[in-house]
């Protein structure tokens, strides 16, 4: 089992900046991926990005076309945590930031290349 922890939520003003971090504890392999998905109020939960632990290594993130360049995403394998830096946040980023997990080796943008959720963490972005 793994149990994933987040923090960092919260009330931002528009252009603001903000990191949410997501510590895994419990069973911990080498092939995890971990990743962020976010849901709008009414919507599925949507792909932002995920990256692979490679052992000591982690392997470069892959991200959902819209939000690259504006989020990132960064592990550290030390700290069993995976970060989503949020930039320049607007009204419309309003939503529940969702961290994810997969002992699979294998990034997917579909809610069921996940086993593993977070309780997600509200973000509002708001003037």
């Amino acid at each position: 089992q793994v149990q994933l922890a987040e923090s960092g939520g919260g009330l931002v003003q528009p252009g603001d900046s903000l990191t949410l971090s997501c510590t895994a504890s419990g069973r911990r392999l080498n092939s995890d991926v971990l990743g962020w998905f976010r849901q709008f109020p009414g919507q599925k939960r949507a792909f932002l990005g995920a990256v692979r632990r490679y052992g000591d290594s982690p392997d470069s993130p892959n991200y959902e076309d819209s939000i690259k360049g504006r989020f990132t995403i960064s592990m550290d394998n030390a700290a069993n945590t995976v970060y989503l830096q949020l930039n320049n946040l607007q009204p419309e980023d309003t939503a529940v930031y969702i961290c994810a997990c997969n002992p699979w080796n294998r990034i997917g943008p579909s809610t069921s290349d996940y086993n593993y959720w977070g309780q997600g963490l509200q973000v509002t972005v708001s003037s």
